[in-house]
């Protein structure tokens, strides 16, 4: 728990000075109490006891203004406690959320994306208890149970001391369940994490589910999880219950001592029945602080189990920063050279790549190609610098990739990636973050140069449709089309793509070899692809297999050697169309 405090408490800072004013509201609240309890005492000796009229206006009047006045310190600090509260969840769930855009693509293949999500929204949240609300709630019993205490040593300071005595029971109760508490916590965070993932996963592939009739695989994968989390959450429920009832029995046990050694004390002339309503009523506003100190204890129990998943995403290292002393050339003129490149996936027990070296210089297409597996795609991740080789270099106009500024590298390398990548936005929005800040104006000419605009223009709202993965306006081609265009309002020197005909049927392919000319023209282009019907228009053609580069050359000398890549094609020109 201290860990985690010390982690998460510099994102307070901006917010420290308010929260000071809440505590500050909080002390106030509990001084206002005490001096009503006070004044009631003096209300019921003067005025009640004595069936007095004239006794009850001055007491009263205090009364009132005390309660007023504490109403609306109360008010304040509250809603200053909830601003404060909701700015601090922000400002984390903005922490985390950056912290994970960073982390290489290995981490979420590790990583189911809905307990992701989980602890972007219900972990966070629970931290915020941990460090706001832990700390005002401290302060907040601790200067109660001060007042109250006090208040109760100066009306009879016996009997407060005999009561007392009691108190500890409280601190043993918390102590009794904390540990249990905080292990159930942790497992019911995980099975939320679970449901959340389960739920993803079946409607984000609902397609699936509902071709090879797995709606009831579904079902159970989902009761599966709900009773882990329904475990989980009643033990917790029962164990926060029974810890309830154990205070409620103590504070009966006090409750009946005071009205015991009360009675007696009155009997002895040394206390006033409006001094033992009033003690009594300090025993009831103290019970409460302490107690739920108990419970404050066991709630920042539960939630360290939500700190230590987030701080799992936080102490998980990028696999790339940027240089301390950044190189930023004035121009880019996009020649891309690897050198003895070699690399291997976290974790993964063979290279990916091993001795790879070869250069691409402006206005040349470079084609990689191999058999599944031969470590195509894991160029695009070395070139946008997912990741940096393990042995050799990478570099762009002969600076070395890791010298140069992250931001810098990605605004003039450009990804078409093998998933057409759609936001759940306009059209407009789509192609246009691309490059942002750009205009309508540029946003339809990257269109038109991507054969995109006639079918966006014949949509009812034309570019300011909504559009999103599974979006049922387009099809798989035309979506392919948006991201050429994006990409082509990029206007990066060096091109990357991977696969940017997959999954579209040989019409749909054919239909956007045109854009895929137009983008490539002039630039820097390595294009990783089973498909060779750009083959052809190669400048050169790279052949992996196994990680390595084991043919190059252009494609009439590659199928004259009647080797790797003459099977490939061989096998191409033989698939159905």
């Amino acid at each position: 728990m201290r860990q985690a405090f010390r982690r998460f408490w510099p994102l307070v800072k901006g917010d420290r000075r308010w929260l000071a004013v809440i505590c500050v509201c909080v002390v106030l609240a509990a001084l206002g109490e005490t001096a009503a309890i006070l004044l009631f005492s003096e209300l019921t000796d003067h005025a009640l006891r004595t069936g007095s009229v004239a006794a009850f206006w001055h007491p009263a009047g205090e009364w009132l203004a005390v309660t007023v006045l504490g109403a609306i310190i109360g008010y304040l600090g509250n809603s200053l406690a909830v601003w404060t509260a909701e700015r601090f969840v922000m400002r984390l769930r903005a922490r985390v959320f950056g912290h994970l855009q960073d982390l290489p693509p290995d981490f979420f293949a590790r990583h189911r994306l809905g307990d992701l999500v989980e602890r972007l929204t219900g972990d966070v949240a629970v931290i915020e208890q941990l460090v706001l609300t832990g700390v005002v709630g401290t302060i907040s019993a601790l200067f109660s149970v001060v007042f109250y205490a006090a208040a109760a040593l100066w009306l009879c300071w016996q009997l407060a001391l005999a009561t007392f005595c009691l108190a500890p029971l409280f601190w043993l109760a918390a102590r009794r369940f904390s540990g249990r508490i905080k292990r159930v916590a942790r497992a019911e965070r995980a099975a939320d994490g679970a449901i959340t993932s389960v739920l993803e996963e079946s409607l984000g592939n609902i397609v699936l589910t509902q071709a090879y009739n797995r709606k009831r695989a579904e079902e159970r994968r989902l009761r599966r999880e709900a009773r882990a989390w329904l475990r989980a959450s009643v033990t917790g429920a029962r164990l926060t219950e029974l810890y309830q009832q154990i205070v409620q029995v103590v504070e009966t046990l006090c409750v009946l001592a005071v009205i015991g050694l009360g009675a007696w004390q009155i009997a002895q002339h040394r206390l006033t029945i409006g001094q033992l309503l009033a003690f009594a009523a300090f025993l009831g506003y103290l019970y409460p602080p302490i107690q739920s100190l108990g419970n404050l204890g066991l709630t920042l129990q539960a939630a360290t189990a939500g700190a230590e998943r987030l701080l799992e995403i936080l102490d998980t290292e990028p696999a790339v920063s940027d240089p301390p002393h950044p190189v930023n050339p004035r121009r880019v003129h996009g020649t891309v050279t690897l050198t003895d490149v070699g690399f291997r996936y976290p974790g993964a027990a063979c290279d990916a790549l091993r001795g790879i070296s070869f250069e691409a210089r402006p206005g040349e297409l470079v084609l990689v190609t191999g058999p599944s597996g031969a470590g195509k795609s894991t160029f695009a991740k070395l070139l946008l610098r997912f990741y940096d080789p393990d042995t050799g270099t990478v570099r762009l106009d002969g600076v070395p990739l890791d010298a140069l500024p992250l931001g810098f590298l990605r605004r003039h390398v450009a990804l078409l990636p093998q998933q057409t990548l759609i936001l759940h936005d306009t059209i407009a929005e789509n192609i246009g973050c691309g490059r942002p800040g750009a205009s309508r104006a540029e946003i339809v000419e990257a269109a038109r140069d991507a054969d995109a605009h006639d079918f966006v223009t014949a949509l009812p709202d034309g570019y300011d449709t909504l559009i999103d993965p599974h979006t049922a306006r387009l099809s798989g081609g035309q979506l392919q089309r948006i991201a050429i265009a994006r990409a082509m309002l990029r206007d990066a020197r060096v091109l990357v793509l991977d696969e940017p005909t997959a999954g579209l049927d040989a019409v749909a392919a054919r239909r956007v070899i045109g854009p895929l000319r137009r983008l490539m023209a002039g630039r820097t282009t390595i294009m990783i692809t089973h498909d060779l019907q750009l083959a052809p228009d190669a400048d050169r053609i790279l052949v992996l297999d196994g990680g390595r580069l084991v043919e190059h050359g252009g494609h009439a000398e590659l199928l004259g050697r009647r080797s790797v890549y003459a099977e490939l094609h061989s096998a191409r020109q033989e698939a159905p169309a």
